[in-house]
């Protein structure tokens, strides 16, 4: 900040946050309703990502929902994949590089994803808020509602206003729950009645109420105060980190129109439409989601007074520090390669996921033992993780020598998402070995089609040695 900045802010250090006053009481925040270019961008994408989210469990793929996060069968599909318990290791992979990815956008972008992504953002901004407008009026209509008589006018409003709310938490509810179960799943618990469900029921109300309550009353302060990727913000930022910031160079000493030294005109235009009540002229702060408001209603009136646009931008502390303005530098372009490369490793780790994972083992301690007059054979233990939607009827041939495979036991079938297990045979003439251990060939067929070979070892008398 320059001199100038300090002076106009001595004395006023902020010691809580903004939406709490001196004496520890909540400040509501009524945010004037935003209109420009990013915020525009921002509705399209909000949009699309709540489109998404309510009609996804309806789409299916193969007879089953393109997304399921169902916890309590260990079951989860992913753009219409199926995993499973076995694929843990994926999972965690995904987990690791996706926390690594956090990290590394945050030092380069911020709070980008809050503004622009966030399910709180989304949702508090493009679906809460649009409907206390259209109820309730504009920041200024909705501050003297609030502050006057409980008279019929007040009555009826606040009774809509929130009985919508709570529709769509409940109807809100519903969807989280059917990433669960499944959408014919939750479709069943209300064919069956409420009364068979009386527990699942309770757990769809109290949800109901917990979403609810975030967006009709905890509001912004759960990005101040619960969320932990807030408070990781702060950490992670530095100089170059790419924020929604205020050029204190280009806009001190601020004043109004006819006075003002630099290009702030103290029209406070950006402080009505934050959503979480800051004053970004005081520089990057705890409850700044990057959300882009300010920046509209910035451009909106330097265009007004003929004055360049950008008076608050995303941009670095270190590039309105020294005048560069650039987002893209070679620091934040070499961690965007990273995090290009974390993202197509995690994609070859599904990419290259097979449908089954078999494990095929020459029982331990065993020999082999003579088969007939002129063939011998080897005891194996096999194991198969099936995958795929449907269950498998498992066969396994020997491909790379002339012989044969017995089964202890009948065929193995193998549903889905479930691991079969048994013992065969492999039964090779002696012609056919040159040595007492031989690496042999196996061929897994699944409903009579080849799917992959497998490599063991096949073990015979020491005298082919000789």
């Amino acid at each position: 900040m320059t001199k100038e900045d300090s002076s106009n802010t001595e004395g006023s250090f902020r010691d809580r946050i903004s939406t709490v006053d001196s004496e520890g009481k909540r400040n509501w925040v009524y945010a004037k309703k935003p209109k420009g270019k990013l915020f525009n961008q921002r509705r399209i994408l909000a949009i699309i990502l709540l489109a998404f989210f309510y009609l996804a469990p309806f789409i299916k793929y193969r007879g089953e929902p393109i997304l399921l996060l169902n916890i309590l069968e260990r079951k989860f599909i992913i753009f219409g994949v199926a995993f499973w318990p076995q694929d843990f290791h994926l999972i965690v992979m995904s987990i690791i590089t996706f926390l690594v990815f956090i990290v590394l956008f945050t030092v380069i972008y911020g709070r980008l994803f809050c503004g622009w992504v966030c399910p709180q953002t989304i949702f508090m901004e493009f679906v809460f808020r649009r409907i206390e407008y259209i109820i309730e009026g504009s920041a200024a209509k909705q501050r003297k509602l609030d502050s006057g008589p409980w008279d019929f006018n007040k009555i009826w409003r606040k009774t809509l206003k929130h009985s919508v709310f709570f529709l769509i938490a409940f109807v809100t509810a519903n969807i989280f729950l059917s990433y669960i179960i499944g959408m014919d799943e939750l479709l069943f618990f209300y064919t069956e009645g409420l009364a068979a469900h009386a527990g699942g029921f309770a757990g769809l109300l109290i949800f109901s109420g917990a979403f609810y309550f975030v967006f009709a009353f905890f509001r912004e302060q759960v990005c101040a105060i619960a969320c932990p990727y807030g408070r990781l913000q702060g950490v992670l930022t530095d100089k170059k980190t790419i924020v929604v910031a205020y050029d204190y160079v280009r806009g001190e000493p601020r004043g109004p129109l006819n006075k003002a030294e630099g290009d702030c005109i103290a029209c406070n235009s950006c402080v009505q439409v934050c959503p979480t009540g800051i004053d970004i002229r005081n520089g990057t702060q705890l409850e700044c989601v990057n959300c882009t408001a300010c920046i509209d209603a910035c451009n909106s009136v330097m265009e007004r007074v003929k004055k360049p646009k950008g008076l608050i931008r995303y941009d670095s502390e270190e590039g309105i520090a020294k005048g560069q303005h650039h987002i893209f530098n070679p620091r934040s372009i070499a961690y965007s390669v990273v995090l290009t490369l974390l993202l197509f490793f995690v994609g070859l780790l599904f990419a290259f996921r097979g449908d089954f994972e078999v494990t095929i083992l020459r029982a331990r301690g065993s020999l082999y033992q003579d088969y007939g007059a002129d063939s011998i054979s080897n005891i194996y233990n096999f194991n198969i993780v099936n995958k795929v939607r449907t269950p498998i009827e498992v066969d396994f041939k020997l491909e790379s020598h002339s012989g044969s495979i017995k089964y202890l036991g009948d065929k193995l079938t193998v549903n889905r998402g479930e691991i079969g297990k048994g013992t065969f045979l492999v039964i090779i003439p002696l012609s056919e070995l040159v040595k007492s251990k031989t690496t042999i060939s196996i061929g897994l067929y699944t409903n009579g089609e080849k799917v992959e070979d497998y490599e063991s070892s096949f073990v015979g008398p020491n005298s082919l040695d000789n």
